[in-house]
């Protein structure tokens, strides 16, 4: 059973999550416009990403006898100035899911809560290798750097890095 504050939190994380979702889709729908296939590819992908995490916390609340609400997710922007500039948002909206994700551990800790404290530790290790996985992303981009040819080395890279996420998940699948 959940303290009605931590079902509160949980229904807060599950809007940050559903947010994510739209930004990241947003993002998607950019970088097709820049003809930047392989960005938007990873991108959509994120979405469907961060969908999951929301739909696991939706029935987590539900799970345990609470009421998990759907959010109204507010409209993301849907420009960039440049593909650097998208994935410092990326990494840093990606910081404030962290931050939350803490939050709610630390929360649960209090409350004494232990099954909504083992639940987050999945969180914990997600959103580490989010951080890593975008910071990752935004060091190649500057080693790129800007010149000419920089967006499709860019585009290239991203589709790599995407791919091997893909390869990693139905691995993972299969185990």
């Amino acid at each position: 059973m959940l303290s009605k504050e931590m079902e509160k939190s949980l229904n807060e994380q599950i809007a940050m999550e559903g947010y994510a979702s739209y930004l990241y889709l947003s993002m998607a729908s950019w970088c097709e416009k820049q003809t930047l296939t392989g960005c938007a590819a990873f991108m959509f992908r994120q979405s469907e990403e961060e969908r999951q995490h929301m739909l696991r916390i939706f029935h987590y609340i539900n799970d345990v006898g609470e009421h998990a609400i759907t959010p109204a997710i507010s409209k993301p922007p849907h420009k960039w100035s440049s593909i650097q500039g998208l994935f410092e948002e990326v990494y840093t909206h990606e910081k404030n899911v962290s931050a939350s994700i803490d939050r709610l551990v630390a929360q649960s800790y209090d409350e004494k809560d232990h099954q909504t404290l083992a639940f987050l530790q999945w969180y914990v290790e997600e959103q580490r290798e989010e951080e890593v996985l975008m910071r990752t992303i935004l060091d190649r981009i500057r080693l790129i750097g800007d010149g000419p040819q920089s967006l499709y080395y860019i585009d290239k890279e991203v589709s790599a890095i995407n791919q091997k996420q893909v390869a990693a998940e139905g691995a993972e699948g299969k185990q």
